[in-house]
């Protein structure tokens, strides 16, 4: 009699087991369909930063030829200092290359102001899909991202009466000398000196 009863037992909790196995697999595999999508959703947001971070900076190369340009020639040059004298020409090529490189295409662009500083708003979508996965769909499903980066002057300075007159700036606590008078390229510091390049929060 007791060892039928024991042998009914134990026939009992295969199929509990069996249950709770099922039960378990299935987590562990969602658990991994999330970790996907998760890596898929920060590898978007990467290149989309890194898009927006390269249109930025490549008006503000365009803001530094713009500057070393006026210096000396025009009476106007200190305009180029408040970061917005850009036509942004290659912006849009220089977020899509950096998009590439980080096997994504841009599907959106455009110029973007944040609190007066000007910039670019870019939108992304992965070449690659989220992958196959319990969840339907995913196999075909790509990530994407969108991201702003800002050009932010960084230096103050007094107005002189003569615009031919040497001026002094305080880039963040740098200060920066410069004479129209007397000027050279290579008088003017790196261009994240005069100007700096970051995401939008």
């Amino acid at each position: 009699m007791t060892r039928t009863r024991l042998r009914g037992d134990r026939g009992s909790t295969l199929p509990i087991y069996i249950w709770l196995t099922g039960i378990l697999l299935f987590a562990a595999f969602a658990f991994f369909a999330f970790a996907q999508a998760a890596s898929a959703r920060n590898g978007a947001q990467s290149a989309a930063d890194a898009a927006a971070l390269a249109a930025a900076q490549d008006a503000r190369d365009e803001l530094m030829d713009g500057l070393e340009g006026a210096i000396g020639v025009d009476d106007d040059w200190l305009d180029w200092l408040d970061g917005d004298g850009f036509e942004g020409a290659g912006a849009a090529a220089a977020a899509g290359e950096l998009a590439a490189q980080n096997d994504s295409t841009v599907t959106g662009f455009a110029p973007y102001a944040v609190a007066g500083y000007p910039g670019y708003q870019v939108e992304i979508r992965t070449n690659y899909t989220v992958g196959d996965s319990i969840i339907p769909g995913t196999e075909g499903m790509h990530a994407t991202a969108d991201a702003v980066a800002v050009i932010k002057p960084r230096c103050d300075f007094d107005l002189p009466d003569d615009p031919e007159d040497a001026v002094e700036l305080d880039c963040d606590g740098e200060p920066v000398d410069i004479d129209p008078e007397d000027f050279d390229v290579d008088d003017l510091p790196d261009a994240s000196v005069l100007f700096s390049v970051h995401l939008a929060e």
